[in-house]
Parts: structure tokens; sequence; C-alpha cells
């Protein structure tokens, strides 16, 4: 199978050029100015914007265990809509993904369901070193720790158990760091003023500031001191931006930075009218938390943009605040939220590009994928940036039914996905069958 797109914009590796692009059968055979070979199809690219695939480092799409919420073929379908051809799954699944056995169930779900390229997380907890140290880096991106409880009961919190994890594993550990008695005493003495019906605009005090510092500078600190490799996993503070560094490349970096959509995107101010719906942990904060987000991405102190994509029905969302689960929906929107900041000035797209597949492509060390590239698998994303429209309820794809995002209006459109070099979203209809690849990995030093 061949496929020719011709006269396209192309962004990759700090650049923008247009170009012509080949596609053979899985992988990007030629990109050049005016390649005239016979192609089973021929796109027009003319005035549009070829990205690379957008890789998403961190998403919780439910499978198994929790699929009334969401599942693998579901949000995978949302995601190549949204542009995103590669995704990294958290293990708090039902069961948690602990053993090397529940992982590989995973793994063996997404081969028959993924509609985009997949890795999944090994979880740690308290007790399962041996389970983590049997983990194979080939094939499996990294350790997930939760250093602060979420959905899912899955804390690590014995100070004996993390170090021996960060001392005896090479891989990547990926950690969600708040801090958990900082947010007891918190929930307690607003629980104490208003039992289970807290405003929901304490979410920020509750999960505050303080939880999260204290939790990643400690996370931090023992990686230093272990040599650990560490990614931190959607900072949400102006305080924790000291404790990163821009200083070396990423490659070299022993300690890396993700920031969500989300905490670019709202701030505590929003909970007035959005509610539980933009209830996330940790959770979006003050607006000048949100300026110095903007101000380490931009300056590479952060590396990566992801999701945390994490649907709960609206039901499950409308309960009150002790009983209203944190996360929601992000995987088709994430891509078109970036570029809708390009058009308003505060982000170029190569930068888009870098944090969103190239620098996940490098953290993770994926194989022959995140870039442009001739002989590199053909994971790519075809964007209009002239092209109106609003996010609501008839146009997601979720299956949750519902986005905080809707009602915002967009002017960039994803009008192309392409997996593995098969066409699997165009103009909104989606292709049936499914090509997702289980994402494999260079080894670490």
């Amino acid at each position: 199978m061949k496929v020719l797109i011709k006269n396209v914009n192309i962004v990759n590796e700090g650049k923008v050029f247009e170009s012509d692009i080949l596609i053979e059968n899985d992988l990007i055979s030629k990109i050049a100015a005016g390649i005239s070979e016979d192609a089973d199809q021929i796109i027009d690219g003319s005035g549009k914007y070829l990205l690379p695939g957008v890789i998403d480092d961190q998403v919780h799409f439910r499978e198994p265990g929790l699929t009334h919420k969401g599942d693998i073929e579901s949000e995978s379908r949302s995601a190549i809509a949204g542009g995103i051809t590669s995704f990294i799954d958290q293990p708090n699944t039902v069961p948690n993904a602990v053993t090397q056995e529940l992982l590989a169930d995973k793994y063996e779900i997404a081969s028959q369901k993924a509609y985009a390229n997949y890795g999944f997380m090994m979880g740690g907890t308290n007790d399962n070193l041996e389970e983590v140290l049997k983990t194979n880096p080939r094939n499996v991106p990294g350790i997930k720790l939760f250093l602060g409880s979420s959905t899912g009961n899955m804390l690590v919190d014995n100070p004996e158990t993390l170090e021996n994890i960060f001392s005896n594993t090479k891989m990547l550990i990926a950690v969600h760091c708040e801090d958990e008695a900082t947010i007891k005493a918190n929930t307690q003495k607003y629980m104490d003023e208003y039992g289970d019906d807290i405003p929901v605009k304490f979410h920020h005090l509750i999960r505050s500031e303080e939880a999260c510092y204290k939790s990643s500078s400690k996370a931090i600190e023992l990686a230093k001191k272990t040599g650990a490799r560490l990614h931190v996993f959607h900072l949400s503070t102006a305080k924790e931006m000291e404790l990163f560094r821009n200083d070396i490349p990423l490659k070299d970096k022993k300690i890396t930075a993700e920031v969500c959509v989300h905490h670019l995107t709202f701030t505590n101010e929003d909970y007035e009218t959005r509610g539980g719906l933009i209830k996330w942990n940790p959770a979006v904060k003050t607006q000048k938390d949100k300026d110095a987000l903007w101000e380490a991405l931009l300056d590479d102190r952060i590396d990566v943009i992801a999701t945390d994509h994490a649907p709960h029905t609206a039901e499950e969302k409308n309960n009150v605040y002790t009983k209203c689960p944190s996360g929601a929906p992000l995987v088709q929107h994430s891509l078109v939220v970036m570029l809708e900041n390009y058009k308003n000035g505060k982000i170029s797209l190569e930068k888009i590009v870098e944090k969103m597949a190239h620098n996940p492509a490098i953290l993770f060390k994926i194989e022959k994928r995140g870039f442009v590239r001739e002989g590199y698998k053909a994971d790519l994303v075809l964007v209009d940036l002239n092209r109106d429209w609003t996010v609501s309820k008839d146009n997601l794809l979720y299956k949750c039914g519902w986005s905080p995002l809707e009602g915002m209006n967009f002017h960039s459109k994803v009008t192309h996905t392409f997996v593995n070099g098969h066409l699997v979203y165009d103009n909104g209809t989606i292709a049936e069958e499914k090509f997702g690849e289980r994402l494999l990995f260079e080894p670490r030093d």
C-alpha cells in the first residue's frame, strides 16, 4: 500500500517546510519535493500541516474492570480522532496491573482492540518488588508509582519499598506526586466544616501546593540519591518548577517533567462554572501556577505535554465532593487545545510537536516513532489550521459522553490520522479495522 501526500507543510525537528511525503506499507519511505511515484492514494495537503502523531504518555483507558467509564476500543478511537497515534496506559485498572500476568492480560486486550499504538505501565505497590523487577524494558515503558492516592488503591507509602524500587531498576519510574498526610489533614479540615458536600472550589486547597511540592521534592531527592530514571507526571504548581532543569539536552536528563493540557487551560476560577467536571488530581490551581507552568514548558524545564485522560460517567461526576471522582476525558481534544494556544500566540507549532511527539519518544526511548523521518513508522496527523468548530455532545467520541471542554470554540481541526501507514481517521470517518501495535523501547544505559 502506497499513500502520497502532496504539497504539505511538514512540522518536524524545529522546522516547518513544504514537501511531499510517501508512505509505503507501515513506514515513511520518502520525504522530498515533487515526488511523482504511483500511489494507491494521493492526498492534496495544500495549506495543511503534517505533524508526527501525538504520543500521550499518560492515559487511563479503564480496561479491565472499569469499562462502564471507557475501554481501550472506545478511548483509542477517540484518541486517533484527536491526532494521538500512541498512548501509554496506567496500571490502576481493576485488577491493578501489578503482576506480570495481569500486565500481559492488558496487552492481550489491546492487541485485539486498540486503534492506536499502545504501551502499559507496570504498577508498583508496597509489596511487589519481585514482580516489578521481572518487567521487560524492551516492551514495557516503565514502572508507575502513586505517591499520593488517586483512582484505584495503589498508594506506595513505605519509604523502604520506594528506595528498593528506585535502587534496583534501570527502567523509567513515573510518579504521581501528592503527599497523602497533607491531603488527609486538609480534607478533614473542610469536612469538619461542610461534611461530604465540600464546595469544589476548595479542591486546590485540599490537594494543595504544599502536598504536591512535599511529594515531588522527596521523589527527586530519592532519584538523585539512587541514580534512578525519574519522570514526574502532571505537575501543577509554580513552586515545583524550581525542581527541574533546562541546561542539558533531554536525552541526558535523569529527571524529567510532564504537564497536562488541563493544567495549562483551567484555573481555580473555573470551578465556579465547571464544578466537578474539572476536578483532577493533582488539582487545577491558580493563575500564578498556570503562568509558571507555561513558562517552564516554553523554557524546557517541562519536557512533555500529556492528557492524564481519565473518564468517569456524568452521574459519577455529579456526586458531592467526597464522592465525585477526579479525572476527565481529553484525548480527542488535547492537540486542538494546543493548536488554539498556537493561534493565540502562546506557543509555536514546532514547540507543540516537540512536547507532544518528539520528547515522549526520546524520554521513553520509543523505537522508530515520534518523528517525521524516512524509515520511521508512518504515524502522522494532518491538521487544518483554519477550521472553526465547537465541542458539543454530538461530536464527542468518548464512551462517557461528556467533556470539560463542551461549549469551547476551536479554530483548528484534525482532518487525517495515520497509524502504521494506515489512514485510520479521515474527516470524521474512522476505519473499522484496527492497526495499533505494541510500542517497543530501546535499551537504557
